[in-house]
């Protein structure tokens, strides 16, 4: 065929015969056809070479070739003009399309052209134009055939909107008898449904089809498990296998993801052996599935064996297990070691890429890298994507660089709200689930810097933008109230929801376990579990949490070991960490220790870090000692230990040996994270450190703080100076003491706030017990709430009592 040249073909050579040249052949022979006659075998010649251009997709030498038979005396036919509709269809010039459509002669227009032009509008998001021209193609006189039926089928998958004239369209395939003669025709159906939300109908015409290829039975399985019904999708394939049909690599791919949705790691594990025996194993997306699965089963050792026995990686792959290792505690730096190795590779990264490494950064936190990553995201243009600035915001929040946080944000704020604008107006050309994913990102975003007056936004703008009843964005939207410290509000839309899945019950599960009130928070549960949704290890630790922050010892217990029997879950870190914290706050240290010793794997840095927490609460300095020992042993270069461990010390009035530690420090050029709190006032973050004299209206935050300092006092508060760490004079103590950062926020808020409304500050680390104490007595003195959240968890103090009962 190499040296076949065009014009020896035989005139009797069909429309169907499908020419394969390389593309130097294919433009010598559209540069060298002779087009000066009017011949019939010049315009067979022209079709072949121009059905070559399409199925190559070299679109650019099939428009050359359209530009010469303009200028050519042939009379092009209707199947000239109709593979110059496709032409045009596939090369994303739907309007060029319809100008040859509309300047053929009608006795040219055949069934083919109004099916191609249908086709055209279907493919490049002209809904409302490919139903049009499928309804005056009706009233035309023409009956449609089995591709005309999909396209405009598939017009109406592509735009909700119109699932009622697909409806229509369903009866008439019925009536016309396609439904049953055509296996395509069906898919569609299935694709139509499913896209509507309508999966009952979607599995009525899948069950009532007389043929079902691989193609048929993936499309089911992958729709409902993209819908959110992994179970049924399971259950489709087990009949598959019974039908006697054999699954492909995107059969196996479909249902992968359903089992790492639904976190089902012993049949995903059962298709990890049968992948391995049908050879399915090798496929590269398989591979990614298989990754992916095992690490949201917590297992990322299993998913590092399955990606070091890829021949072949991709982004994806990489993508996947880099995210497994930043979400894994402790794993954070391996993460970052996979993705300069992805990069060493010439692998380039994706948005989703950069998402899962900027986790690790927040996690450890790594700013400098995380900076850098951030330059990068800018130079590849995804800094401005969602699920990227969203982890931006959290990392620099998380590493206390609040201004940068809030920039961030508030640049991707201004994106979506031009988008839920334009969406707003031009409902027509946007995605719809590309918006919600915006909204669920822009919410989880707010939540990060505290920021409710912008979550409250952005509550206004879903329910102006049609997305109310939208399952993800309400979650999030539960999730933000939570962590902005507004459990009421969290709480309203959790009960506004028509249906709530896993995620929405954990999350509002638990908002109230962080907010201290554990008894709402287990009465959640134990309702959750009565309307039959099952929960996974997210929820226990949620539930695990609750009982920790208020010493629920025997409760703690039994929902521990109950998670294994009752519910097969397999307790991982976290939990086991939950009890670590339970027993040390109830001042249980010697059980604590025991079981950690007695856990099945060795305890993270995580259970010792917690495990030290407590020994600086309850002052046990030989066992604060040892857990420190055992955190470096895993995480030598971590400042918050020596920080602990400096406290601890402090607390005993050990300098000389709170000396060693600090000059130890410096010597590994370790820095402290700094102490800072933050309010929101009219939309604007203000951000306060000890003894911050930086602020505009810092006069009247100080003398506010005289003031409330001297009506505490008559009420009977008496400075804590033992939570003051240095070692200075009784007075100079107290002094340090009102200038904390916790204070500083609460004084502004008061005097920037009206009086009946809630004032919430924010603080990156453990607040300070003589501030908890101060700030009850300033909620007496002012009549005000007062809402505190620290690193651990929030604080609602109001008439002088705090949520926490003072067991934190």
């Amino acid at each position: 065929m190499a040296s076949l040249s065009l014009c020896c073909l035989p005139p009797v050579v069909t429309w169907s015969k499908e020419v394969r040249l390389s593309v130097p052949q294919l433009r010598k022979a559209i540069s060298t056809l002779d087009l000066t006659a009017d011949d019939r075998d010049k315009l067979i010649h022209s079709s072949l070479l121009l059905n070559a251009c399409i199925t190559s997709r070299n679109f650019d030498l099939g428009k050359l070739l359209h530009h010469k038979l303009i200028h050519s005396p042939l009379t092009l036919d209707s199947l000239l003009l109709n593979s110059l509709i496709t032409l045009y269809s596939k090369s994303g010039d739907p309007h060029t399309a319809l100008s040859i459509f509309r300047n053929m002669d009608r006795h040219k227009r055949d069934l083919v052209s109004w099916t191609s032009i249908i086709s055209c509008f279907a493919n490049n998001a002209m809904e409302s134009q490919a139903l049009s021209m499928f309804h005056r193609m009706l009233c035309s006189g023409l009956h449609p055939n089995q591709y005309c039926f999909t396209a405009s089928i598939r017009a109406c998958s592509n735009a909700p909107r119109y699932f009622p004239i697909g409806r229509v369209i369903f009866g008439l395939v019925l009536k016309t008898g396609y439904f049953d003669s055509n296996v395509r025709v069906g898919c569609e159906l299935i694709d139509m449904f499913a896209m509507g939300g309508d999966l009952e109908s979607a599995r009525r015409v899948f069950d009532n089809m007389k043929e079902r290829d691989v193609v048929t039975w993936t499309l089911i399985i992958t729709r409902f498990s993209q819908m959110g019904f992994p179970g049924d999708a399971i259950d489709l394939f087990c009949s598959m296998l019974l039908s006697r049909c054999a699954p492909d690599s995107f059969t196996l791919t479909s249902l992968l993801s359903g089992c790492a949705e639904l976190e089902f790691l012993s049949l995903g594990q059962q298709l990890h052996s049968w992948a391995i025996r049908s050879g399915l194993a090798s496929d590269v997306c398989v591979g990614c599935s298989l990754v992916d699965l095992y690490v949201k089963c917590g297992s990322v050792e299993n998913a590092r064996r399955v990606f070091d026995t890829m021949v072949h990686h991709n982004v994806m792959s990489w993508t996947a297990l880099i995210s497994g290792y930043a979400q894994c505690s402790g794993q954070e730096q391996e993460a970052i070691r996979l993705f300069c190795n992805m990069l060493q590779t010439h692998v380039a990264p994706n948005c989703f890429t950069f998402s899962g490494i900027l986790k690790a950064c927040a996690n450890l936190p790594a700013l400098a890298f995380g900076k850098q990553l951030h330059a990068q995201s800018i130079k590849l243009g995804f800094s401005a994507i969602d699920c990227v600035g969203n982890s931006l915001v959290s990392m620099y929040a998380r590493s206390g660089r609040m201004e940068c946080a809030r920039k961030t944000f508030d640049i991707l704020l201004d994106k979506n709200l031009v988008s839920g604008e334009s969406f707003n107006h031009e409902t027509e050309h946007m995605a719809i689930g590309a918006c919600s994913s915006a909204y669920a990102c822009l919410l989880s975003g707010a939540a990060c810097i505290g920021s409710i007056g912008k979550g409250e936004q952005i509550h206004s703008l879903v329910i102006k933008s049609g997305f109310g009843t939208d399952l993800c964005i309400n979650n999030a939207l539960i999730s933000m109230y939570s962590k902005c410290g507004n459990k009421e509000a969290a709480l309203q839309v959790f009960n506004y929801m028509r249906d709530h899945n896993v995620v929405t019950w954990t999350s509002i599960i638990n908002g109230f376990a962080k907010h201290g009130f554990a008894a709402k928070a287990l009465e959640l549960f134990y309702k959750m579990l009565e309307v039959g949704v099952k929960p996974n290890e997210v929820t226990y630790i949620a539930v695990l949490s609750a009982c920790s922050h208020v010493g629920l010892i025997n409760e703690a217990w039994k929902h521990f070991n109950s998670m294994r029997y009752n519910h097969g879950i397999v307790p991982r870190m976290e939990h086991y960490a939950c009890m670590v914290d339970l027993l040390g706050r109830s001042g249980m240290l010697l059980e604590a220790i025991e079981f950690i010793n007695s856990m099945p794997f060795d305890a993270n840095a995580l259970v010792w870090r917690t495990f030290l927490g407590s020994c600086r609460v309850h002052r046990n300095t030989e066992l604060g000692e040892h857990a420190a020992e055992m955190i470096l042993e895993q995480e030598p270069h971590d400042p918050a230990t020596y920080i602990l461990l400096s406290n601890l010390y402090a607390s005993e009035g050990r300098w000389d040996d709170v000396a060693a530690i600090r000059k130890s420090m410096k010597q590994k050029n370790l820095i402290k994270e700094t102490g800072y709190s933050w309010v929101e006032v009219e939309n604007q973050v203000h951000k306060f450190h000890v003894g911050d004299t930086s602020h505009p209206q810092a006069q009247k935050i100080y003398d506010e703080l005289h003031e409330l300092a001297l009506k505490m006092k008559n009420l009977g508060y008496v400075p804590n100076t033992d939570f003051v760490l240095h070692d200075v004079e009784d007075e100079q103590k107290e002094q340090y003491l009102f200038q904390h950062s916790e204070k500083l926020a609460v004084a502004f808020a008061l005097i920037s706030t009206p009086k009946p409304k809630p004032v919430r500050v924010f603080k990156n680390l453990r607040v300070c017990g003589d501030c908890h104490m101060a700030i009850k007595y300033i909620s007496i003195v002012t009549g005000r709430e007062i809402v505190l959240r620290d690193a651990n968890r929030f604080h609602h103090i109001k008439d002088g009592k705090c949520s926490c009962n003072d067991y934190w």
